[in-house]
Parts: C-alpha cells; sequence; structure tokens
C-alpha cells in the first residue's frame, strides 16, 4: 500500500488556529478514501475559532468533544453572565473565541458541538480528547473524565486497554516531565499528540498519520512545516516514582 492510500490520520488542538490547520491539511492532503480525526479543542486561546469549527463543522472529518467546547456548552446553557463558569472559560481562551464570532456564536455550531462524541473507538486505536481514568471502568466514564483527565491517566503503570493504543490531546506534552516543546509522548498505552499549537513555547500543531508512522507539523507562528517518521518524533514519558 502506497503512502496516500486508506489513511488514518489523527490531529490534536487547534485550538482556533485556522491558518495552521489549512497548512497542516494542503500537506497531508486527505484522500476520499482517508480517515480525519481531530481530538476536540477546536476553540479558545487562537484567533480564528469561529473558523475552525465552520470548517470542521463542514468537513467529512470526525471531531471529539473538547474540555474547551464542554467549557462553552456548559456557559452556553447556564446563560449566567456572572457565574464563575463563564468567566474560567473566558480566561481560558473564551474571549478570543467570542472575537472570533463577533460576540455571537450561532446555534447550529453550539448543536453541532454539543452532539460530538467524547470518545471512539477504532478497533486497534481508541481516541480520546484527554484520555481515560483507569479507575472507572469503561462504561462508567463521563464527558468529564474523558475531557478533563490527566494525571491519574498519563501515570498508569500499564495500559488500560491490552490491545488499543489510546492516542489523546489536551495534555500539552512539554509540561510532561522530559518532554521538549514539538516532541508526542508516549506513556503505557497511550500517545499524547497536543504539541501546544497555541503557545509561544512551542507553537506546533500536529497531525499524525497512523496508518504510515509519519508525523505531520506547522508552526503557527513561523509558518513552518515539517514531515517527520514517528518514531523521530515520539518522547517516551517516564513518571516519576
Amino acid at each position: 500500500m502506497d503512502e496516500t492510500s486508506h489513511r488514518r490520520i489523527v490531529i490534536g488542538d487547534v485550538h482556533g488556529h485556522y491558518e495552521g490547520l489549512m497548512i497542516l491539511l494542503e500537506a497531508i492532503a486527505p484522500g476520499n478514501n482517508d480517515q480525519v480525526y481531530f481530538l476536540g479543542d477546536l476553540i479558545d486561546r487562537g484567533p480564528q475559532s469561529a473558523q475552525v469549527v465552520d470548517f470542521v463543522q463542514q468537513s467529512p472529518y470526525h471531531c471529539l468533544l473538547g474540555n474547551h467546547e464542554q467549557m462553552l456548552l456548559e456557559v452556553h446553557k447556564k446563560r449566567v453572565s456572572t457565574s464563575k463558569l463563564e468567566q474560567a472559560w473566558l480566561s481560558n481562551g473564551g474571549h478570543a473565541t467570542l472575537t472570533s464570532y463577533k460576540d455571537l456564536i450561532p446555534q447550529n455550531h453550539l448543536d453541532w458541538m454539543l452532539s460530538l462524541p467524547t470518545y471512539l473507538d477504532l478497533g486497534d486505536i481508541w481516541l480520546a480528547h484527554a484520555g481515560i481514568d483507569p479507575r472507572i471502568p469503561l462504561e462508567k466514564q463521563t464527558a468529564n473524565q474523558l475531557c478533563w483527565v490527566r494525571d491519574e491517566f498519563h501515570h498508569i503503570s500499564e495500559p488500560y486497554f491490552p490491545n488499543k493504543l489510546i492516542i489523546i490531546g489536551h495534555t500539552i506534552t512539554f509540561t510532561l516531565s522530559g518532554i521538549s516543546p514539538g516532541k508526542l509522548a508516549q506513556g503505557q498505552g497511550w500517545l499524547d499528540i497536543d504539541t501546544g499549537a497555541y503557545h509561544r513555547k512551542s507553537g506546533w500543531l500536529t497531525g499524525v498519520d497512523v496508518t504510515n508512522h509519519l508525523v505531520y507539523q506547522v508552526n503557527v507562528f513561523a509558518q513552518a512545516l515539517r514531515i517527520l517518521p514517528l518514531a523521530a518524533v515520539v518522547t517516551k514519558f517516564n513518571p516519576a516514582p
């Protein structure tokens, strides 16, 4: 099989960087037989959240619910402008999202976000935004676990699934001990591909061609593109005892 046939491509947290996403997708060039999956957090922090959501919503691609979409939906549901929840969302990038929408988020975008799944099981690959709480059976996991979990998941001593690789975003890889900016982090049965597109310390937006073990990265600030073998970009995460 050549490198453009029947690929499975997973894209990390975009966070409103529409122009960087367009450069990334142009390089990946998904074909009709390829499957593309976004891990959530399309919105917040970056300047073009509205454009990112509009593009992904109208595309044939798949997308998961991220914690930033979840925050926006909770704020909209409560409709209380002084709520602590709204202030938390605004201080975590929501202001940039509202600006990109000119302060009015259309109902069709909200309805679409509300329809997003919290995980996708692709057989040998399992996708979630943040991971999975290793203390809880799969059937009892909630959106809060799947969109927000961090340390409990990253520090698991053995894979949650014996025969599935969990691919996640949510936690910027360089915030994990021993991981440099732009690198992917690999733990026990999981791979973190959120390389911090919005963060000045990194700027890298990552897409992984799981089929061909290739990593596509665009630096959203320098608009630089690189394509590397997966093995060259992955660093093993060794949690402190």
